[in-house]
């Protein structure tokens, strides 16, 4: 597959480091849409939004979010990023994405993962010590009901199907899952054997990090009987684009230093992210996506030589990076950085074959 390029968000509401303004639910929705439709019209390939079920999100129904979405774009990809699927009914999740399959004319895809954040378990009634169990039953079903219709289907933790008819269909007769892997072996090699896409989460560490979870799931695949090279894997990253490497730096750091702080996991437990810690992380072999159009064309590169990958996503706005610039970067990730990346992808490409 062609190289693919796009943007991620969580719809995450902060505090404005500044000046200690925090966006309302409804200026944070309208900027989702207005950056899906910005990323369109540049020309990236994705467009994802995540789950979360706190006040400080406003992604708890990312499918609306995407149906919303898929009125104001004509070609971009439209994906959730994750949907925590463990808390979710499959059934629920097969209909609302095959509804904006429908309505984007065949642009849907899912990404499932098991969540790193856990408050839609006892929100919806599901206990946390079936965490594991409850997203392999369900990921089970999800694919059951996109292979075929009706359904019979027996489990654990939902009442059984029988003769089910699950519509819409969707629009090309299928809709794309991939599974969202934080980097556990299990994860991955489990995700290897069922052949299914994986995308990976990077946070901080160094570019190398995931080099055995990648290894792993294509050794699952080869032993499983799924062609490994035939299996797409994206990485899904914190990242900003910016004229210069230092101006990208200066817009990105209070932001992403506050929603590291306010947004990661429980509000004010986060952790604190030194700038030279940021700067650290930046560097040329670490995780963060940040810099010059060079920089992020370099860093992207070297990602696709380390794991062979089929798609980068990066989360730009992270901790609430004022829309103006946050379209800038996209702009800048659509127009100067992804061209370049998908033409020496396919120049690589071809050398090897």
């Amino acid at each position: 597959m062609p190289f693919e390029i796009g943007i991620m968000t969580f719809g995450e509401r902060t505090e404005d480091p500044a000046t200690g303004a925090l966006p309302s639910p409804r200026r944070r929705v309208r900027e989702t849409i207005e950056q899906a439709r910005v990323a369109d019209q540049a020309g990236l390939d994705v467009f994802g939004v995540g789950e979360h079920h706190r006040t400080d999100f406003v992604g708890s129904a990312p499918a609306i979010l995407l149906a919303a979405a898929a009125e104001r774009t004509e070609n971009i990809r439209l994906t959730s990023s994750v949907t925590v699927l463990g808390s979710e009914d499959p059934v629920r999740v097969w209909e609302q994405f095959a509804t904006i399959d429908l309505l984007s004319a065949g642009r849907a895809e899912i990404i499932a993962g098991r969540g790193s954040y856990t408050e839609s378990f006892p929100l919806f009634g599901y206990d946390l010590k079936d965490y594991a169990e409850l997203f392999r039953e369900k990921l089970d079903l999800l694919l059951k009901i996109r292979d075929q219709n009706p359904l019979t289907w027996q489990g654990r933790f939902r009442a059984p199907l029988v003769d089910a008819d699950i519509a819409p269909r969707a629009d090309g007769g299928t809709i794309p899952v991939w599974v969202g892997v934080g980097g556990s072996p299990a994860s991955a090699v489990s995700t290897g054997r069922l052949g299914l896409p994986m995308a990976l989460a990077l946070l901080l560490g160094p570019m190398t990090f995931h080099e055995e979870t990648v290894e792993l799931y294509r050794a699952a695949a080869a032993e499983a009987g799924h062609d490994p090279a035939a299996l797409p894997v994206s990485i899904n990253a914190h990242g900003f684009v910016g004229r210069t490497s230092q101006g990208a730096r200066d817009v990105m750091y209070p932001y992403f230093a506050k929603g590291m702080m306010d947004n990661n996991h429980q509000r004010g437990r986060g952790f604190r992210m030194p700038r030279a810690a940021f700067d650290a992380q930046s560097s040329p072999r670490a995780g963060l996506l940040v810099g010059s159009p060079q920089e992020i064309i370099d860093k992207l590169l070297g990602y696709h030589e380390l794991y062979g990958l089929d798609r980068a996503v990066l989360q730009m706005g992270f901790g609430g990076v004022p829309q103006k610039e946050h379209l800038e970067a996209i702009e800048l990730l659509a127009t100067e950085v992804a061209p370049v990346v998908r033409r020496e992808v396919a120049l690589r490409q071809r050398s090897v074959a």
